[in-house]
């Protein structure tokens, strides 16, 4: 007999097939089991469409299994009405015999009120199963709903000598196969965030466009409103928010908010009145040391390319050691853990 833990790394595995389509909900997946056989499996696909588990219910071919079946899902069923109506609600309406969570939710519409729900119609709930794992699913979501700010990834590519660019100019780095890595991973952060200077010496436009996936809210620093507008960074591909000292007005996709002062901390604070869960703050220099001697970021991945610049602008400093290092197409990529 398979154990419960087995079944939730399935909900697990999942679970993962929706990132970067779900936020700002969380990652979920879920399957229905009757007398050890999978008989329903669900995630949830996109944001405002069916959660992990209704997915899972409809895909049963005999309804009349669910009132003697065990149904895993990874994180704890909504008990509110949303974009869908509660889940822990549908789960009461068919009946199901029992429900195996993995990990608590903290968002404060729900909260413990869907396993109350299960309980008060004496559905049989267990809690916990591969909890750490369910949890680092949904950093993002977590962080958010517990810290009051979005989960914060620094990142960044330098040479072996430890340069990020050379004389203020973009210089490519990073392989090709590592690049498209990087813009998939903005397809799964809601926002991504760059300084002035950035913006100005690379005219990056911040997009997914060496991936299929949705574009990251683009975030930029320009205290005093110097950039051109005819950088990348404000053409219609994505959201473009600029954070400024001067003032706050909307234009199309380009939205200017006004601060009395920029730091790390009044950046943190209005990216979470936005609603944005997680932001990729790629740059410059100063930006990213700003971000990590004040203590707020979450993760640090530093790519290392093989060509050394012999000058230029030395890349920010993290003082520990990686939590993980790993080869890729030529390329070492360390990850920090601010922990």
């Amino acid at each position: 007999m398979y154990s419960d833990e087995f079944f939730m790394e399935r909900c697990i595995q999942l679970a993962k097939l929706g990132k970067g389509k779900v936020a700002p909900n969380p990652l979920v997946g879920s399957i229905i089991v009757h007398q050890g056989k999978i008989i329903g499996e669900g995630y949830h696909e996109k944001y405002g469409f069916a959660h992990a588990e209704v997915n899972a219910i409809n895909s049963v071919k005999d309804p009349s299994l669910l009132k003697e079946s065990t149904i895993y899902v990874s994180l704890e069923p909504c008990a509110h009405y949303g974009k869908t109506p509660p889940c822990a609600l549908r789960l009461t309406q068919i009946k199901i015999k029992r429900v195996v969570i993995g990990s608590f939710d903290s968002f404060a519409e729900v909260n413990g009120k869907g396993i109350q729900m299960l309980r008060e119609k004496g559905i049989e709930v267990k809690l916990g199963v591969h909890e750490e794992a369910c949890r680092a699913l949904n950093k993002h979501f977590f962080t958010f709903n517990e810290n009051s700010r979005p989960y914060i990834l620094l990142k960044w590519a330098q040479s072996p000598d430890g340069f990020i660019d050379k004389e203020g100019k973009q210089h490519w780095i990073s392989s090709p196969e590592t690049q498209a890595v990087v813009h998939k991973l903005r397809s799964e952060y809601q926002g991504i965030l760059v300084g002035r200077k950035t913006a100005q010496n690379d005219n990056p436009s911040l997009t997914v466009r060496a991936y299929k996936g949705t574009n990251p809210i683009r975030i930029v620093i320009d205290s005093q409103l110097k950039l051109n507008p005819s950088l990348l960074l404000f053409n219609d591909e994505a959201q473009t928010i600029i954070l400024n000292k001067k003032t706050h007005s909307i234009s199309g996709n380009l939205s200017w908010i006004k601060l009395p002062e920029i730091n790390p901390e009044t950046i943190v604070e209005t990216l979470y009145k936005l609603g944005i869960q997680s932001v990729i703050i790629e740059g410059g220099g100063t930006t990213l040391q700003s971000f990590i001697d004040s203590g707020l970021w979450d993760e640090a991945m530093v790519i290392q390319g093989n060509n050394p610049l012999i000058n230029g602008t030395k890349g920010p400093r993290i003082n520990k050691q990686p939590n993980q290092q790993a080869d890729f197409f030529g390329d070492l990529i360390s990850t920090y853990y601010n922990v």
